[in-house]
């Protein structure tokens, strides 16, 4: 009795021990086919030439809606420059807000960044670098949760995190923080396709990304996250305090904190911020001297590195484009 009960175990035993190995087997086939679907899936994307899109030089493509795993779809535009051709490879420029970048009939101020129209004289010139622009499009409901540095929470202290937690969902807003995931999209999902169907360089000191406001949180946020993806960072009105400015503001104390632990060193990177103090702006000279401790704490120098005040400008796209030239130069510059 006691050999058959031994058997009987046995058997159970090999029973179990053989369904977790199929189970595994089928969750890996499942896992692979998904895998191959999805990038079979993206690998199939077509960016579509804009015809009606407003231009000064180049060519504007878009995918209507990205896939992603990640985060919400949205638009993806490619710009090209003039004479683009495979027969040689360029920089890649991530930029956030893609729908205010380059056509000032189709935003919503009737404003543009005018990144065509800078890219193209520097590129002509010779003042950079050959590079293409890959811009993302917000969703102006959840631009806030995709673009905040979401790590940066876990440097405030627990009660004043959960406290402003609690306050704005009384106040129905989403605190579904993104930006992590928005920065999964960035490089899991958008810069693998980017790479397969572009002639570009792929390699750290051909990346770079850049933003405004949010953006530039955003944008620093990426190359801290991501050293070795992004090779320069253009942080353009950087919105240091975070959420709406108030007094006792704990938003930047942790962003700050979190850039001294998490900003690349110098060296191999290159970051651009600048500023005005005009309408939102105004809030952000009062925390330029903690920007230029942290990338001197980081051993950042002028060769490196800018922090640039532009006295009388405002929060706007209309600023932003009489001064892209600066980081263009800065990050791109031969």
């Amino acid at each position: 009795m006691l050999n058959c009960h031994t058997e009987r175990s046995r058997s159970v035993v090999s029973a179990s021990h053989n369904l977790e190995q199929n189970m595994k087997y089928i969750i890996y086939i499942f896992t692979f086919l998904f895998f191959a679907i999805s990038v079979n899936a993206q690998e199939s994307l077509e960016f579509k030439k804009l015809e009606n899109a407003v231009l000064a030089g180049g060519t504007l493509l878009r995918v209507e809606a990205f896939p992603s795993e990640n985060i919400k779809p949205r638009p993806v535009d490619v710009w090209l420059p003039e004479n683009y051709t495979a027969d040689k490879k360029y920089a890649v420029l991530y930029m956030h807000d893609g729908q205010n970048l380059f056509d000032a009939t189709t935003t919503w101020n009737k404003q543009e960044w005018m990144v065509d129209e800078w890219a193209t004289k520097l590129m002509n010139s010779g003042e950079v670098k050959d590079f293409i622009v890959v811009g993302v499009h917000n969703i102006p409901q959840i631009r806030w949760q995709d673009l905040y540095p979401e790590k940066a929470m876990n440097f405030m202290p627990t009660k004043v995190r959960d406290s402003l937690i609690t306050i704005a969902k009384e106040s129905n807003f989403n605190v579904n923080f993104k930006g992590d995931e928005y920065l999964s999209f960035l490089v899991d999902e958008l810069k693998p396709v980017i790479d397969n169907q572009f002639s570009v360089l792929s390699d750290k000191e051909n990346t770079f990304v850049a933003g405004s406001s949010m953006g530039g949180l955003m944008s620093m946020y990426a190359i801290s996250e991501y050293p070795d993806v992004f090779g320069g960072a253009g942080c353009l009105s950087t919105h240091w305090p975070g959420a709406m400015p108030s007094p006792n503001n704990p938003h930047p104390v942790a962003i700050f904190d979190y850039m001294k632990k998490n900003l690349p060193e110098a060296g191999t990177h290159k970051l651009y911020f600048d500023y005005g103090n005009k309408t939102l702006d105004q809030y952000y000279p009062k925390y330029a001297p903690n920007v230029d401790e942290i990338l001197k704490e980081k051993g950042y120098t002028d060769n490196d590195s800018k922090n640039l005040f532009f006295e009388g400008t405002n929060h706007s796209e209309q600023s932003w484009n009489q001064r892209l030239n600066q980081p263009l130069v800065f990050l791109l510059g031969k």
